[in-house]
């Protein structure tokens, strides 16, 4: 019999409309391998039983014949998004314990859909991190190990690391992500599967753990661009209680799919040729220029002059949003209190997010609370958002000649748990590729293109124009034709 978690959700949507399979055999299917995958951590809460009701909907909604979008598809849904009755935390001990009675609009649009959920999965703290080693629930680790490398552990990036674990171990067939600086894009290339961050407002981000407002964009994780397309068309739309979404109509992307890029134009910025990066990520990326070529591109250089200054503006505009953001953690509302004896309101304030936030979070309010400070917001956070305007005017300039741009996502593949984590300039650094995008609020793709020597995944990445998904996701497919990546992570768990 066919393993019905090496299914993508395109393949799980058909087969069981066709009546190959049941909904319910799915959902037991990769509950099965969540529940047999405790070592990689991926889940901090797992829900089998919404899985199952969404399956058991399926399965008569077929009998019925009024089948929805992804009726008999389970997925598992990032820790960031409220799940009414289901505990949220960002990853955090400040919001341990914490049950919404609500649901963001992201998951409500998915379970309308007909999806189940699987669980709720792990990531770096309030979405700060690119290895997702600062949860509170400890770090996920990576299902892929270094060719000849030992048993060492690897990071599954960040910070949607929960997600990209998942997907690649088969424990679900997408999952949701958030990115703010490429916390979908970078995890997505370092464990071999799919991610688009779509266009700023394309996916609301009410009921979402917020981290940087002006930056934080849901997405979906897969295993390949179709599904990509099938569930943010399930995502996306305009929501009222966003003042941030976007008014547009969601378009059919996977209707509209095609690999055949004739008449289009690449940008190939060379800005991001940097010294001494991995020559495998140079590589990979001559190759994927070849393939574009190959589905019928025209390749043109292109300059964004201003990249340089992207990862400075970004770790100043990003930790400015969430020192305010995270202010309303504070031991009276809801979440963690920590209440000395004789303390006073301060001394509550103090010592409950003292234990509640982790050393990055940390890290970040004080950078932004620093940056927004009265002696140092023009010096700062002011310039750093001048910086943002002219990185995205670089973009305007660049689409006046292409129609997509080309570059690595992440600048290595998939490094050690612990290996960064003392150096936080270093894992910084890992978003230097990514980051851009995010602050000119761009939709960008991941798509697995090669295996480095070491046998791990490395990412291309696919910039478009705002609202022009579509480019994107077209591009990646032309890409994932030609790179015929089918390399998968030897189960080890």
């Amino acid at each position: 019999m066919t393993d019905l978690t090496n299914l993508t959700v395109a393949q799980i949507r058909d087969g069981h409309r066709a009546g190959d399979f049941s909904a319910v055999e799915v959902a037991e299917a990769f509950s099965a391998n969540v529940a047999g995958a405790k070592a990689l951590n991926a889940f901090i809460v797992e829900t089998p039983e919404h899985a199952l009701g969404a399956a058991k909907a399926a399965d008569a909604d077929r009998a019925a014949g009024t089948l929805k979008p992804l009726s008999g598809v389970p997925i598992g849904m990032k820790d960031l998004f409220a799940t009414n009755g289901v505990q949220t935390t960002a990853a955090s001990h400040i919001l341990e314990g914490f049950v919404p009675r609500y649901e963001s609009t992201v998951s409500a649009k998915l379970w309308d859909a007909g999806a189940g959920m699987l669980g709720k999965l792990n990531l770096d703290q309030f979405a700060m991190g690119s290895s997702n080693e600062t949860s509170y629930f400890g770090n996920v680790i990576s299902p892929w190990k270094r060719k000849d490398g030992g048993n060492a552990a690897l990071a599954p990036g960040g910070s949607s690391g929960g997600s990209s674990t998942a997907i690649a171990a088969r424990l679900c067939p997408a999952a949701t992500g958030t990115d703010t600086g490429g916390s979908i894009r970078q995890p997505a290339a370092f464990t071999g599967i799919s991610g688009i961050k779509p266009t700023y407002g394309r996916c609301s981000r009410w009921g979402i753990v917020a981290f940087a407002s002006s930056l934080d964009q849901a997405g979906p994780m897969a295993r390949d661009v179709r599904d990509c397309a099938i569930m943010l068309q399930n995502m996306a739309g305009f929501d009222p209680k966003d003042a941030t979404s976007l008014n547009l109509p969601v378009p059919d992307w996977e209707a509209a799919l095609s690999s055949d890029l004739k008449g289009k134009k690449v940008g190939i910025p060379k800005e991001y040729r940097l010294e001494g990066i991995d020559p495998d990520i140079d590589a990979m990326w001559d190759a994927g220029i070849a393939m574009l070529k190959d589905a019928g591109a025209e390749v043109v250089e292109i300059s964004l002059p201003h990249t340089k200054y992207a990862l400075p503006a970004y770790y100043i505009i990003a930790p400015a949003e969430a020192s305010s953001n995270l202010a309303r953690y504070d031991g009276v509302r809801y979440g963690l209190r920590d209440l000395p004896t004789g303390a006073g309101l301060q001394d509550m304030y103090a010592a409950t997010r003292a234990d509640g936030f982790g050393p990055e979070v940390k890290r970040r309010i004080m950078i932004g609370t620093y940056v927004l400070s009265a002696g140092f917001y023009d010096a700062y956070y002011t310039q750093a958002q001048k910086v943002r305007t002219l990185i995205a005017r670089d973009f305007d300039a660049a689409f006046g000649v292409c129609d997509v741009i080309l570059a690595p996502t992440a600048p290595s593949a998939a490094f050690g748990l612990g290996e960064k984590m003392a150096d936080p300039l270093a894992m910084y650094l890992n978003d230097v590729f990514a980051v851009p995008a995010s602050l000119a609020g761009l939709p960008a793709m991941s798509v697995p293109a090669a295996l480095n020597r070491e046998g791990l995944p490395l990412g291309l990445q696919i910039i478009g124009k705002a609202f022009d998904e579509q480019g994107v996701l077209n591009a990646g497919l032309a890409i994932e034709e030609r790179a015929g990546f089918t390399a998968r992570a030897e189960k080890w768990w």
